[in-house]
C-alpha cells in the first residue's frame, strides 16, 4: 500500500515542486516540438526520434523495440494490425537506480495522433502549435504529446534539485495507442513487468483520475452489391445503400449495451459509455451507376465485463441478420477485424499508485483529483489485463481531443508535470546525484 513507500522530505518536495514550476517554459517548448510533428498512423518516425533526442536530454539511453506480429499474435491483447511495422519502432529508455530503495514505475506514453480532418476548420493549423489564452492549440497537443512532454520534464525537475528515482524507472514513447496498442504490447514484454504503470492521458476537460476504461473493436464489413444502370436500378443491387442500412443496424445494438443490466458498476454514473461510431465509408465508381461494392468502418464500444471477441460475435450476428433480409437478396457481404481487438479494464482508485497521484495532485492544486471511467480506452489496460501490476492514467485537461481545435490547458501541464515529478519521488524513492 501507499503508506509502504519511502517518505520524502518536505523540503525536497517543496524544491521538486519549484524545479518543476522553474521548466515551464522548457516543458511547453518540448510540447510545441512534438506537436509540430504530423505523426498519424505510418508517419511517426520523426516523433519518435525527437523522443529519442529528449530522452537523451534527461541522460538516459534510449533504443528501440521491434513490434513482430508473428511473435505477438499469441499474445493476449494482441490486436490486428492495419499496416507493417518497419521503420517505426517503440522508443524506450531505462533508469537504473544505484541502490533500490523504492518501487519500480512505467512513465508510457503514444506519439501517434489522429487525422487532423478538414484542416480548413482549423483555426491555426493543426500541426504548427498555436498558444492562445492559457492553452496551446494543434492535433496531439493533448492527446497525448503533453503527457509525454511532461514525463520528461518531471523527471528532469528531480534532476534539477540533486535528486532521480532510487527504483527502476521504464519510460517508452509508443505507437498505435489510437489503432491497436501493439507498441504498448511489446514494450510490456520487452521490459518486463513495473510495479505500476502511470499513462498521462488528458482529462475530459479537467486533469482526472482515470478508474476504467471500456474495450474496442474494429470492424471492416464490405458489401458487394449488383451494378446496373439507374434506368434499370429495380434490377440492381446498391451496395451503398445496403451498408448504410447496416451500420444504421447497430443503434439498437448500442442502445443494448448501454442498458442498466448490461453496464459494469464503474460506469453507473456515465449518460452513455458504450459507443458505436461508423468512422470510414467508400465506395461507388459512377454518378450514373448503381454502386458495386462499399466498405465501411465501424468502431464498437466494449462494456467491461463483456470480451471483445464476444462483442466480435454479436458484430457478425447483426451483420448476417442484415444480411438475410429480402432487399439484400443478390448482395454478398464479407466482415473482418482489423484494428483494435481490446477488452475494458478497471482502474481502482484506491490502488497504491492511484491514492499516490491523488496525494501528489492534491498537494500541488489543493484540490481533489476527479474520477473518470473513460468511454475511450488506452494502453493502461495490457498492465492491468496482461500484466498484472497496477495501472492508471491521470494527466492535464484536453479539449476536443480526435476534433477541430484540439488543446491542451497549460496550466493543467504545469501541475499535472510536478504531480508527476511528486509521484516518482514518491514511489520510487530517490538518491542524490549531481545537479543539473
Amino acid at each position: 500500500m501507499a503508506e509502504d513507500l519511502p517518505t520524502i522530505d518536505p523540503g525536497l518536495r517543496r524544491a521538486i515542486i519549484e524545479a518543476s514550476a522553474e521548466l515551464r517554459g522548457e516543458n511547453e517548448a518540448l510540447l510545441a516540438r512534438l506537436v509540430r510533428h504530423r505523426s498519424t498512423l505510418g508517419n511517426e518516425q520523426s516523433c519518435l526520434s525527437a523522443m529519442e533526442d529528449a530522452y537523451r536530454d534527461i541522460g538516459l539511453s534510449p533504443w528501440r523495440i521491434a513490434v513482430e506480429p508473428a511473435i505477438l499474435a499469441g499474445q493476449r491483447g494482441f490486436s490486428p494490425p492495419l499496416i507493417p511495422y518497419e521503420g517505426r519502432e517503440p522508443v524506450v529508455a531505462l533508469h537504473r537506480p544505484r541502490e533500490r530503495k523504492g518501487r519500480s514505475l512505467m512513465l508510457q506514453g503514444h506519439v501517434d495522433v489522429v487525422p487532423e480532418g478538414a484542416a480548413d476548420l482549423w483555426t491555426s493549423p493543426p500541426f504548427e502549435p498555436t498558444v492562445r489564452g492559457d492553452r496551446m492549440y494543434g492535433r496531439g497537443a493533448a492527446d497525448m504529446k503533453a503527457g509525454l512532454a511532461a514525463s520528461i520534464t518531471a523527471l528532469r525537475a528531480l534532476r534539477l534539485v540533486g535528486v532521480q528515482p532510487a527504483a527502476e524507472l521504464q519510460m517508452a514513447a509508443v505507437i498505435e495507442e489510437e489503432c491497436t496498442g501493439n507498441g504498448a504490447l511489446a514494450v510490456l514484454l520487452a521490459l518486463g513487468r513495473p510495479d505500476a504503470c502511470l499513462i498521462p492521458e488528458p482529462g475530459p476537460g479537467y486533469a482526472a483520475l482515470y478508474t476504467a476504461q471500456v474495450g474496442v473493436v474494429w470492424a471492416w464489413i464490405t458489401v458487394t452489391g449488383r451494378p446496373a444502370h439507374v434506368r434499370e436500378m429495380q434490377s440492381g443491387v446498391n451496395a451503398i445503400e445496403a451498408a448504410n442500412a447496416i451500420a444504421a443496424a447497430f443503434k439498437s445494438y448500442e442502445e443494448s449495451m448501454n442498458a442498466g443490466e448490461r453496464r459494469h458498476p464503474a460506469f453507473a454514473a456515465s449518460n452513455h459509455p458504450i459507443n458505436v461510431n461508423l468512422g470510414t465509408i467508400e465506395g461507388g465508381e459512377w454518378n450514373s451507376s448503381v454502386p458495386t461494392r462499399a466498405r465501411i468502418g465501424l468502431r464498437v464500444g466494449v462494456m467491461p465485463g463483456h470480451s471483445c471477441h464476444e462483442v466480435a460475435r454479436d458484430i457478425e450476428r447483426v451483420v448476417a441478420e442484415m444480411a438475410s433480409r429480402p432487399e439484400m437478396r443478390g448482395a454478398s457481404v464479407r466482415t473482418e477485424f482489423r484494428g483494435f481487438m481490446a477488452d475494458g479494464c478497471i482502474f481502482p482508485p484506491d490502488q497504491a499508485i492511484s491514492r499516490v497521484v491523488a496525494a501528489a495532485h492534491r498537494e500541488i492544486t489543493g484540490e481533489d483529483l476527479r474520477h473518470y471511467a473513460a468511454p475511450g480506452l488506452t494502453d493502461g489496460r495490457f498492465y492491468v489485463l496482461y500484466g498484472q501490476t497496477e495501472a492508471t492514467c491521470y494527466g492535464p485537461d484536453s479539449d476536443s481531443i480526435h476534433g477541430i481545435d484540439e488543446s491542451v490547458g497549460l496550466r493543467s501541464l504545469a501541475d499535472v508535470t510536478a504531480a508527476l515529478a511528486i509521484t516518482v519521488a514518491s514511489w520510487c524513492g530517490v538518491e542524490s546525484v549531481s545537479p543539473g
